[in-house]
């Protein structure tokens, strides 16, 4: 049976990647990554397009300058998406985020693992709770850089903003905001940080400990050495 000590350390680990898991869930789930109001010209007025959208679905809603006002309509994704290169990225940032939730799930069952029993695997131990926790951070942090890529370099507010409107019409000008499922990735990075810090306080503990328990005649008098 592990030690209360390894017990404790090894549970506040899984409570860390039990979140991670879940928020990589709420990720995936909800639509609220992106906000964008896109301006577009016409011949006698202006349209704006509000926008609320995630990986799957999203929101839009019209309002013309003259008063007319379009009721909000939901709408796929990717059926609004004719441009190749932004559909690859969203396709490649839900791809990340399955690998990431895999990685977070492989790390709960290791840090459990090792708060019930003593493994003898090497990498079923820290060493694995290591590397899970690293492969998740950096799937999120990859899928942290790529959306904003897409949104700001390729445009994919004002080509699905053009999916929601009736004619073809001239992009003036856009606005974008962040939404909570976007920064929720920051705290999952942040949670898989924790998950490393806390095995590590543990197994530098540990090795010291280990140390000293093999140098004990470093800590003997020298009397006693002589004798």
């Amino acid at each position: 049976m592990p030690s209360r000590k390894k017990t404790t350390m090894f549970a506040s680990a899984f409570l860390t990647c039990i979140c991670s898991f879940v928020m990589i869930c709420v990720v995936l789930a909800t639509q609220h990554w992106m906000s964008s109001e896109v301006r577009f010209s016409q011949a006698n007025s202006s349209v704006t397009v509000s926008l609320t959208y995630g990986l799957f679905t999203g929101t839009c809603e019209q309002l013309v300058d003259v008063g007319l006002h379009v009721s909000e309509m939901t709408f796929q994704v990717a059926d609004k998406l004719s441009n190749t290169k932004t559909k690859s990225i969203i396709t490649a940032i839900i791809v990340i985020l399955v690998l990431g939730l895999l990685s977070s799930l492989l790390s709960s069952g290791f840090t459990c693992t090792n708060a019930v029993s003593n493994p003898y695997q090497t990498f079923l131990g820290p060493i694995g709770v290591y590397t899970w926790n690293s492969l998740c951070g950096i799937f999120v942090l990859i899928c942290m850089i790529l959306f904003p890529v897409n949104v700001e370099g390729n445009g994919l507010s004002i080509e699905l903003a053009h999916g929601c409107i009736s004619s073809s019409q001239t992009h003036i000008r856009s606005a974008h905001t962040y939404g909570y499922s976007y920064w929720i990735m920051l705290l999952i990075i942040l949670l898989n940080i924790a998950s490393i810090i806390i095995i590590y306080f543990y197994d530098h503990a540990r090795y010291s400990k280990k140390k000293e328990q093999e140098r004990p005649i470093e800590n003997a008098p020298k009397d006693v050495i002589l004798f």
